[in-house]
């Protein structure tokens, strides 16, 4: 008997590690103790899908799961901001494409490209705005705890973890660049964002009732 509980003891032991290893190694999460599922059509924005609605929305669900986000309307909540949840969404400007708005160096990046998002249904793209955050989440080292670091993990996700302060721009791109390309973000138009007007710009427009439910 007692040699039988050594066994199984060592055996949840390997099984923990392993998934540790795992988690660690890949960004996903198999498993969220505690977590509760929430319904599909409760969502944000739901009212908003009119094709694949169910498995869209289940989706949506599975993706923030296995992402490690603590609320799934997070994740509908940026692809409404970035591309009112359209699959197909195009900016002529850049190229970005899509759910979450991919930039062609990104797309390639993920192994596809923006023209292939483009003709992917919304379920078949949440596939690749999942790899999207995966790959972030190792990139950063960063959990994605609130909305607006799944946001900021889209939109510029150097300034993760940064405090409210934190200026956007990078080395080769400066701040003015990047404020002149976004003028919505840049609040007080100082051709300067931070990570603090940004996370103001996260919540505006969305409405009491959605911002309420992230």
């Amino acid at each position: 008997m007692k040699k039988i509980l050594i066994i199984t003891a060592i055996a949840i032991v390997v099984i923990v590690l392993s998934y540790m290893i795992y988690e660690k190694s890949t960004g996903k999460k198999l498993i969220n103790f505690g977590k509760k599922m929430m319904a599909a059509n409760t969502l944000v924005f739901a009212n908003l899908i009119t094709s694949n609605k169910d498995a869209f929305l289940n989706k949506v669900i599975s993706v923030s799961d296995t992402i490690g986000l603590k609320n799934a309307n997070h994740l509908m909540a940026v692809m409404y901001k970035e591309s009112g949840l359209n699959p197909q969404a195009y900016n002529s400007n850049g190229g970005a494409t899509g759910l979450i708005q991919f930039m062609p160096k990104t797309a390639v990046g993920l192994g596809t490209t923006t023209d292939a998002l483009r003709k992917m249904s919304n379920v078949e793209q949440l596939d690749w705005v999942q790899k999207y955050f995966i790959e972030i989440k190792k990139w950063t080292h960063k959990e994605l705890n609130t909305y607006e670091d799944l946001y900021l993990a889209t939109f510029f996700p150097a300034a993760l973890g940064k405090p409210d302060g934190y200026i956007l721009e990078t080395k080769t791109l400066h701040a003015d660049t990047i404020a002149k390309a976004n003028k919505i973000i840049d609040l007080n138009g100082n051709l300067e964002i931070t990570v603090g007007e940004f996370k103001e710009y996260c919540r505006r427009h969305l409405g009491a009732s959605v911002v309420a439910k992230l």
